[in-house]
């Protein structure tokens, strides 16, 4: 029988009709899902049909500490970044999920130093590693300490993407113009000698 999707804590059907199996719970006599998945009915000889959740392996994947993941810049102010978590390792994610990258997290060095308007602007795709999964809006807290961490791809004013010159510039091909980030790892050819 096909799989039908469900949601978390979704009511699957009557306690009645069938056995609670994995990924499901029963509460007032209902058998609800406790995963996001699709829903499958196994019938042993003669008794009950089990119910259970299987979870979407394209679902499954979640940001997890220690995870780098690649975001989007959506807002900054002078605490903190918001972001967008859209890859996690090379895997595009069907979802995306929020993250914030605090001013203390952006640098491992002079962090009383850090400014964000200086790292990261809106927009910008960022490298960043998990580490912690936030609170109840899943806000995922996200740190660019290491080297090889932070902005990845920057756009000029001029809409054009610039390259990297230091561990904290970036400079417009077409206007020359110079802009504050905390760049990722910039390889030795952008170097400026």
């Amino acid at each position: 029988q096909p799989l039908s999707p469900c949601l978390l804590g979704e009511r699957l059907c009557s306690a009645e009709e069938a056995t609670a199996g994995t990924g499901t719970y029963t509460r007032h006599g209902f058998i609800f899902s406790s995963l996001a998945g699709c829903v499958e009915k196994t019938n042993e000889d003669g008794g009950l049909p089990v119910v259970s959740v299987v979870r979407d392996a394209e679902s499954q994947l979640l940001p997890d500490v220690g995870a780098v993941v690649t975001c989007k810049v959506c807002s900054i102010n002078s605490r903190f970044a918001k972001v967008h978590i859209l890859y996690i390792g090379s895997v595009p994610l069907k979802s995306t999920f929020r993250g914030t990258i605090r001013r203390e997290d952006i640098r491992a060095t002079e962090k009383d130093k850090v400014e964000v308007y200086k790292s990261f602007r809106p927009g910008d795709i960022v490298l960043a590693k998990v580490i912690s999964l936030g609170d109840a809006q899943s806000n995922y807290l996200l740190s660019t300490a290491e080297n090889e961490l932070g902005v990845v791809v920057a756009r000029s004013e001029a809409g054009v993407q610039m390259v990297p010159i230091s561990w904290c510039e970036m400079q417009c091909p077409r206007t020359h113009t110079k802009d504050f980030r905390k760049v990722a790892r910039v390889q030795p050819q952008f170097l400026q000698t």
